[in-house]
């Protein structure tokens, strides 16, 4: 095995080759095959592993450890996708989310649902500081309520990933509000004070024009003959009750206290399957089914069939494997040193204030593209940029803010990113549909290079921010984050 420091430095050339190999062979199988992403990005990194081994003197054994690493990275993401497929099939069979779609129902009207929508999500994720709990949990509820009230899937779904992404943004449970933090070096209460300088005007933008959305669906877009159908159906084949909601509000309020997602989330998925039994009368075995196959109901009602038969872990497989497959190539590109190849000739083009911050978002955003991992959107253009911003006399508030805005924001956007999977999968979204609808996740980025360019809100270094926090603490926040 040859040694890393034999590894050549990859040529811009390659770098580019590497990144232009991805979209032509997802362009060409998604688009003209009609392809699910996961060949296409195996197939791109076979080609780019071959080239690397070629002309960078790097050995298939490296590059196979820079894939595991880099799926070791992501594991925690992954297994709360596996559990989450479970907690939403026994949260329906328990009645949870027939009761959340029965009362959402009754209490919403078209006109005003995508508002609603909004707030909601957006409440809860402020709240709990979990962009993936706020969409498996109310996203899913408020998904079935909008369909039956005549509104597209995917214009709820941006509403709902508008929304959830505003709590993983500022709130300070958030991992990735507190890796951003970290990454460039300022307090945590400062970052997020800072954000909203952005986020504000973005989030009144999409309250707006989803209310303009919203006005165009009123109770004469609504079949009420079908809702009423759907409703006697609920109540037909489930027990609705309000002290089912119990449910969703104890998980919550656990993750809000900051324990443990993954235990969170697979005891909800327990208690779930338990209160099924004792409520809806269902047996031990058709849970234990339920929970590994997905909740499945036979009913004159077609309607109610598609709306409740979802769940379970097997559910979860496609999508898992899609970012399995995302990440095989993002841990081949990781270990030859593609993307800070790229980033370090982008640097080198940067010239004022304008260009390093829409420098910085594009990285991010390209780095959301190519390796498919959230948490890397913010830690490669972090710390390659970080100089720049010194150099610039920036505060690192600035570098902080634009991580947030174009790493965290477009993650749900890109199918085979981990965010944008669960999304698709957990809403029952079909790709790309829903992208031009989550306009939070569009704007902000467009707003930070805005005000990079125009100065707006660009804070200086001073006194105070000139030392960029005490390295070692600075550490021992991201490995916290991280782990």
């Amino acid at each position: 095995m040859k040694a890393t420091s034999e590894i050549k430095k990859p040529s811009l050339g390659l770098a580019l080759f590497a990144v232009g190999i991805l979209l032509i062979n997802v362009v060409i199988g998604i688009q003209y095959l009609g392809a699910d992403p996961h060949l296409p990005l195996i197939f791109s990194a076979v080609i780019v592993a071959m080239v690397c081994m070629k002309y960078l003197n790097i050995s298939w054994n490296e590059l196979e450890s820079g894939i595991t690493d880099t799926i070791r990275r992501a594991m925690g993401p992954i297994l709360i996708l596996m559990i989450v497929g479970p907690v939403i099939s026994a949260w329906i069979m328990s009645g949870t989310v027939p009761t959340m779609i029965y009362y959402g129902i009754k209490i919403l009207s078209p006109d005003l649902f995508l508002v609603a929508t909004l707030l909601i999500c957006s409440i809860t994720s402020l709240a709990i500081g979990s962009s993936w709990t706020t969409a498996a949990t109310v996203g899913i509820a408020l998904m079935g309520v909008g369909v039956n009230l005549g509104i597209p899937a995917h214009i709820i779904g941006g509403a709902i990933i508008s929304g959830a992404y505003f709590g993983d943004k500022l709130s300070p449970l958030s991992d990735t509000t507190n890796l951003a933090a970290a990454i460039a070096g300022v307090k945590l209460p400062e970052h997020i004070k800072h954000m909203t300088y952005t986020v504000v005007p973005s989030y009144i933008i999409t309250l707006v024009i989803f209310a303009f959305i919203g006005s165009e669906y009123g109770a004469s877009t609504v079949d009420q003959t079908s809702v009423n159908a759907l409703m006697n159906g609920l109540e037909n084949n489930f027990n609705i009750s309000l002290w089912l909601l119990l449910l969703p509000a104890a998980t919550m309020f656990f993750v809000a206290k900051r324990q443990p997602a993954l235990l969170v989330l697979f005891m909800s998925g327990v208690v779930g399957g338990i209160v099924a039994v004792y409520t809806q009368g269902a047996d031990f075995k058709s849970v234990v089914d339920a929970l590994h196959y997905g909740f499945s109901l036979e009913t004159d009602n077609k309607a109610l069939e598609e709306l409740v038969n979802r769940g379970g872990l097997d559910s979860m497989m496609w999508t898992v494997s899609l970012i399995l497959s995302a990440l095989i190539f993002a841990g081949i590109i990781d270990k030859a040193n593609i993307i800070s190849r790229l980033a370090e000739s982008l640097i080198k083009g940067v010239k004022g204030t304008g260009s390093l911050v829409a420098t910085t978002a594009g990285t991010a955003i390209g780095t959301n593209f190519v390796t498919a991992e959230q948490f890397l959107s913010i830690i490669i253009p972090g710390t390659m940029y970080s100089a720049e911003y010194k150099k610039a006399k920036l505060a690192p508030k600035n570098l902080s803010r634009v991580l947030e805005d174009a790493g965290t924001l477009t993650a749900p956007l890109i199918p085979w990113t981990s965010c944008g999977a669960f999304m698709i999968v957990t809403l029952g979204l079909s790709p790309w549909a829903y992208v031009p609808y989550a306009f939070l996740n569009i704007i902000n980025p467009i707003i930070t290079i805005i005000y990079g360019y125009t100065g707006f809100s660009m804070e200086k270094i001073d006194e105070e921010t000139a030392s960029y926090e005490d390295e070692s603490e600075l550490q021992t926040q991201e490995i916290k984050v991280l782990s």
